[in-house]
């Protein structure tokens, strides 16, 4: 079953619309939330993922689609077939450029498009039962396979994050360091011209007012 669905912002990970009644059902579900958050927040800093790609967590799977400026993602339990998965996030990314894809730029809260939870809700219930005449004729349907996928587990994505973090923390400290090793640099300069222009200026004082 279709257990989460939110749709954020590539370029800054701004969540633009989730689904209001998910994750009822989901034990820890802030966890996984916090998850899909981190996920979004690694698209964010340019790190170049599949525009369609599977990720294990624990009992579930987060399937996302990244589409021009926006990435959208569904977790579904481990049996949920991934065709389903991807259609149903197909479904949800062509209303929501048809509706809202030139105010995506512009958005400037989280949850912006919040409205867009309706046809959410309508759509998942249309993909909840495997079972129905529809969605086996889905399942069939040979057209859209998804064989190529990727499936990576959530940690070794999220691991590529927190290395890309440690990067940027290391780069940061020593450009802070660098830019204060300059600053002593020229203190130091500057004590050494003082020096010299006060040594200066006394020998010639002393040689001005020097007895013969």
């Amino acid at each position: 079953m279709v257990k989460l669905t939110m749709i954020a912002r590539v370029i800054d990970g701004l969540p633009l619309v989730e689904g209001l009644d998910d994750s009822r059902d989901v034990p820890d579900a802030d966890f996984y939330k916090q998850q899909v958050k981190a996920l979004f927040k690694n698209l964010s800093r340019g790190q170049n993922e599949p525009s369609r790609m599977s990720i294990e967590t624990g009992p579930y799977i987060f399937h996302h689609i990244i589409e021009g400026r926006v990435c959208y993602l569904t977790m579904c339990d481990r049996a949920y077939p991934k065709k389903l998965a991807f259609q149903y996030l197909e479904d949800l990314k062509n209303e929501f450029e048809r509706v809202y894809g030139n105010q995506i730029e512009t958005a400037a809260r989280p949850y912006a498009f919040i409205k867009f939870d309706t046809f959410i809700q309508k759509t998942k219930k249309l993909y909840q039962d495997t079972r129905t005449q529809r969605n086996i004729a889905k399942l069939n349907d040979e057209l859209y396979e998804v064989h190529q996928i990727m499936t990576r587990n959530v940690q070794e994505v999220l691991g590529v994050g927190e290395k890309l973090d440690q990067v940027s923390q290391m780069s940061s400290r020593l450009t802070s360091e660098s830019r204060i090793y300059a600053e002593k640099a020229k203190d130091l300069n500057r004590q050494a011209y003082n020096q010299l222009w006060h040594l200066v200026l006394a020998l010639l004082y002393n040689s001005k007012f020097r007895v013969p």
